[in-house]
C-alpha cells in the first residue's frame, strides 16, 4: 500500500527528529534556532516540514513558531513543547514532546505521557472517539492534573493537517468512531489542577495557510505570491520566515498584507491558557487499518 509507505516514512522521520530535540533546547537558547534545526533535519532526513515547528514555553500551549528575526529565548526553568509535522508527498506525520527544565513540572510532563500511551493502547478500528477522550481525561487527573478541553487530537489527510474529525482530550458523548484508512493525532494538552484547563488567543500569529488560490481584484504581485504559496506549501501551514526565503520581502510584503486582508491566507492563533499555567503535550500519529492500528510515530518505527 503507497499511501501506508508514506505514512510510515513520515512517521521514521518525525520520531527521529523528536527523540533528538531535547538535546538541543536548552535555557537562553533562541527559539528560532530550534524551529530552524528542526525543520532543517527533516528535510535531512529525506521529508518535508507538514507544517512550521511549534516551540511553546510554559502557558503558551500551541501554534507558536518563529517569525523573521525572532530573538525570544528559552527561559529558566521553562516547560517547553516542541511539536513537529513531517510530510512525504502529502502523507504526514505529527508528533510533540515536552522538555522540563524545572524538575517541579514534570509531573505536568508525565501525566501527558501517561494519558497518550493509555489511549494508545485502546485504539483499534471501529472503537468510539468517547472512549479514547475518556480515558485521556481518566489518565490526567489520577496524575493530579487537569485536561486543556477546548484543544484536541484531529484526523489527517494529504495535504490537510486538521481534517475535520476532532479527538477531545476530555470526556464527551460522541458516536463517531475511528475509521480504518484514516490517520488520526492524538495530542493530550495538560495543565495545573488550578488552573483553567482553558486556551485563549494571544493577540499574535506566526503560523499561515493557504484559504483560496484566487481572489478577486489582486494586483500582480499577489497573484505571483498566491501562486508560489501553492507551489511551495499547497494546503499546509506554513511561517512568514518561510515565505521570505522564496520571494524578496520588500517586493512583495504589501502583496502579503493584502492576501491576509482579502481571506486568501488565513492566520493560526497563538493559544495561551487563559489563567497562564504551564502546559505540557505529548503526541503520536496513528493510522488505523481494517484488522489493527499503527502508531507511525514510534522510535525505532512501528
Amino acid at each position: 500500500m503507497e499511501e501506508l509507505d508514506k505514512y510510515l516514512k513520515a512517521g521514521e522521520i518525525a520520531a527521529e527528529v523528536r527523540e533528538a530535540v531535547p538535546d538541543v533546547v536548552d535555557e537562553g537558547k533562541k527559539l528560532i534556532d530550534i524551529c530552524e534545526w528542526v525543520e532543517g533535519r527533516i528535510r535531512s532526513l529525506g521529508g518535508r516540514p507538514a507544517f512550521p515547528c511549534n516551540v511553546s514555553v510554559n502557558e503558551v500551549a500551541a501554534h507558536y513558531t518563529s517569525p523573521p528575526g525572532d530573538e525570544a529565548t528559552i527561559p529558566p526553568g521553562a516547560i517547553v513543547k516542541v511539536d513537529l509535522g513531517v510530510h512525504v508527498d502529502g502523507y504526514i506525520a505529527d508528533t510533540a514532546t515536552t522538555i522540563c527544565l524545572d524538575p517541579a513540572k514534570e509531573r505536568l510532563a508525565r501525566a501527558s505521557r501517561a494519558a497518550l500511551e493509555a489511549a494508545l493502547r485502546e485504539m483499534r478500528p471501529g472503537i468510539r472517539i468517547s472512549h479514547v477522550s475518556s480515558i485521556i481525561e481518566r489518565t490526567i487527573r489520577a496524575y493530579g492534573c487537569k485536561p486543556i478541553s477546548n484543544l484536541t487530537g484531529h484526523d489527517l489527510d494529504r495535504y490537510t493537517i486538521h481534517a475535520g474529525t476532532a479527538i477531545p482530550n476530555v470526556s464527551t458523548i460522541s458516536l463517531k468512531k475511528l475509521r480504518p484508512g484514516r490517520a488520526y493525532a492524538i495530542e493530550p494538552f495538560v495543565t495545573e489542577p488550578w488552573g483553567d484547563g482553558v486556551v485563549i488567543e494571544a493577540p499574535v500569529s506566526t503560523i499561515f495557510r493557504l484559504v483560496r488560490p484566487t481572489v478577486k481584484g489582486k494586483g500582480k504581485r499577489a497573484s505571483e505570491l498566491l501562486r508560489a504559496i501553492y507551489n511551495e506549501f499547497k494546503t499546509l501551514p506554513f511561517a512568514e520566515r518561510w515565505l521570505w526565503r522564496l520571494l524578496p520581502r520588500s517586493k512583495y510584503e504589501q502583496a502579503w498584507r493584502e492576501l491576509l486582508d482579502k481571506g486568501a491566507v488565513m492566520s493560526y492563533p497563538v493559544f495561551i491558557e487563559r489563567s497562564r499555567c504551564p502546559v505540557a503535550q505529548f503526541e503520536h500519529t496513528v493510522v488505523v487499518l481494517e484488522d489493527k492500528c499503527i502508531i507511525t510515530t514510534l522510535p525505532g518505527g512501528p
